[in-house]
């Protein structure tokens, strides 16, 4: 397994495993879901943690597909260099430190945005990285 399929595969655990704080503090706030509450989705308030790990549930589901695409391609194709070994590294190390600050409401010196933007760039330098070795 190359080091992008590794990095690829505990993203993929990570995008998996974000939704088990906003099930468990919905259930903490509103109860386990009754059969009414299938048609209609409860509407009481939630505690601030659990809308934030909610975000950053959803915020980790829309970027993974894009990441997925470009490790896979760079497998398709037989590239792997260093750059792209070190971009899906980041782009882990990056996406797992936002939904941890994001959940948590840390927000010195705008620390989601920058580990969001981190996280982006690692992506932008994996697809140049593989367009390079494949044009």
């Amino acid at each position: 397994m190359t080091t992008e399929l590794f990095y690829l595969l505990f993203t993929a655990i990570l995008t998996g495993v974000l939704w088990v704080p906003v099930v468990t503090g919905k259930v903490l706030t509103r109860g386990p879901l009754k059969p009414s509450d299938y048609k209609v989705a409860p509407t009481s308030p939630l505690p601030d943690w659990v809308n934030r790990a909610d975000r950053a549930q959803m915020n980790a589901a829309e970027n993974f597909a894009p990441f997925a695409a470009v490790v896979l391609i760079a497998h398709a194709v037989g590239v792997s260099t260093s750059i792209t070994e070190v971009s899906a590294a980041v782009y882990f190390y990056a996406r797992t430190a936002h939904a941890v600050i994001h959940t948590t409401g840390f927000s010195l010196f705008r620390a989601r945005t920058v580990l969001f933007t981190v996280a982006w760039a690692a992506f932008v330098a994996f697809a140049i990285d593989l367009l390079r070795h494949t044009i």
